[in-house]
């Protein structure tokens, strides 16, 4: 099947419609040289936003067309786009948001090769190195708001969920708008998007005109996530523990909503952060919700964490059931409880220096069949280690699921497999189960072939 596609000149819009002719030639290089295929790559997954497709390798295969080259001008760049979706553009003249999100793709894998990886300041072995890299991604990005009492929320939540669940995101969006609270999301569709639809509305009936709706994402999961055009601050992390740690670093308080197997990536890490003994004290708003058919959903959650991690865990989260106003109230006050510690702490509202990340939650892990079947899976550790190595079983799962690179390895070499101690097997093969039961894996109207394979 052929798919409609525009070819374009593009011109861009802000920071990068000025740059010095060094610049240029260093960005012209670059562009076309060993980053070009990422480069190309994360450019689609931007243009495709608005399609249902979750599944990267599908991506690339339906417009292999597709290519994308830096034009250099005297007065700075265009981007050249040969073969592009029809459907980012409106009577021929792409979306605006779409050509932001376009040069913010530029922007943030030029910058993270040449300030971060190929860097000798930043020692990415290091802890604090790893958070410094952080911090400059984002400050470049130009997303960090000092001056700004914390008021930012992040939401996690599946891209496969149901219209009404998609609905109640919106309404729980909408109440924290309503508040003066920002979201940040990884900014594809489902749990991502409503939200953020939400809280224009309520920032609207308030007359907040800068709102922000920032989506964070990575390289390997953004074509299974396409931004979503109501973001309007993206940034593009490295890859998924930066991204995690962006998440954490920036956000004053997190709602998780439904999800699959990404979202429980997600709670697992932010629950493994906070078990570290040096964050004992420190108050991080954590809720879970959903409508009143989520409840098992989060039951099952609940049974997981309670059956792994601990009773400690639990004691780090809230489930609320179908009140998208509690929710917001919650929200609201805890966050009161983080800017007063962060002003007893003299910590900056923007940038969460003082939380613990330790080093296995920032090492980047590569789901390859060797790494996930070695995965140590047990309770011989403290809560917070296996918690970082569980991050890893799902965080493989879901490159199983949706990332190109995750789903050639599966055609290739078979099912990942998962092991570890009996108990915790059990509550993740059920865990697993209800995700695929309630169709949270792929988006509706797919059938979903496991990746994984739970050896008991």
């Amino acid at each position: 099947m052929k798919y409609p596609v525009i070819d374009a000149i593009i011109i861009p819009e802000g920071r990068l419609d000025v740059l010095s002719k060094a610049e240029v030639s260093k960005l012209l290089d670059t562009s076309q040289g060993g980053l070009y295929r990422l480069f190309r790559n994360c450019s689609l997954a931007v243009l495709n936003c608005g399609s249902t497709l979750d599944d990267g390798k599908e991506l690339l295969e339906r417009y292999p067309d597709f290519e994308i080259r830096v034009v250099q001008e005297q007065r700075g760049i265009k981007l050249d786009i040969k073969a592009a979706p029809a459907h980012a553009f409106v009577d021929g003249k792409m979306i605006k948001g779409i050509n932001e999100h376009l040069f913010t793709v530029l922007r943030d894998i030029i910058y993270v090769s040449d300030e971060i990886t190929d860097n000798p300041k930043i020692d990415l072995d290091s802890s604090d190195g790893v958070s410094s890299a952080v911090f400059h991604i984002l400050r470049n990005a130009n997303i960090l708001r000092p001056m700004t009492p914390p008021k930012l929320v992040v939401c996690w939540g599946g891209h496969s969920i149901s219209r009404k669940e998609y609905d109640y995101s919106k309404i729980v969006g909408y109440e924290l708008g309503l508040r003066g609270l920002d979201i940040c999301t990884g900014c594809g569709p489902g749990a991502m998007k409503g939200p953020m639809k939400g809280a224009t509305i309520g920032h609207a009936k308030q007359r907040i005109k800068n709102g922000q709706y920032l989506g964070i994402t990575e390289p390997g999961i953004i074509a299974a996530e396409s931004p979503n055009p109501i973001v309007n601050e993206l940034v593009i992390l490295p890859d998924i523990e930066k991204r995690l740690e962006a998440f954490v670093r920036t956000g004053h308080g997190i709602v998780v909503f439904p999800g699959g197997a990404g979202t429980a990536e997600e709670i697992l890490y932010i629950l493994g952060v906070l078990l570290h003994p040096d964050n004992k004290d420190m108050p991080f708003p954590l809720v879970f919700t959903g409508l009143d058919s989520s409840e098992d959903y989060f039951k099952e959650i609940d049974r997981f964490i309670a059956g792994t991690l601990g009773e400690s865990a639990r004691q780090r989260y809230k489930i609320i059931i179908n009140d998208p106003v509690e929710v917001a109230r919650e929200m609201q006050a805890g966050i009161q409880q983080v800017r007063q510690f962060r002003k007893e702490k003299g910590d900056a509202y923007y940038f969460n220096w003082l939380l613990k990340v330790d080093v296995p939650f920032q090492q980047p892990f590569i789901p390859t069949h060797d790494n996930m079947r070695n995965l140590a899976l047990n309770k011989e550790q403290d809560s917070h280690l296996l918690a970082a190595n569980l991050r890893r079983a799902f965080s493989g799962i879901v490159a199983g699921n949706v990332k190109d690179d995750g789903i050639r390895a599966i055609e290739q070499y078979g099912h990942f497999e998962i092991r570890g101690d009996t108990e915790i097997m059990a509550l993740m093969d059920s865990l697993l189960a209800s995700f695929v039961e309630q169709h949270r894996m792929k988006l509706p109207g797919k059938k979903y072939v496991p990746c994984y394979k739970i050896i008991k």
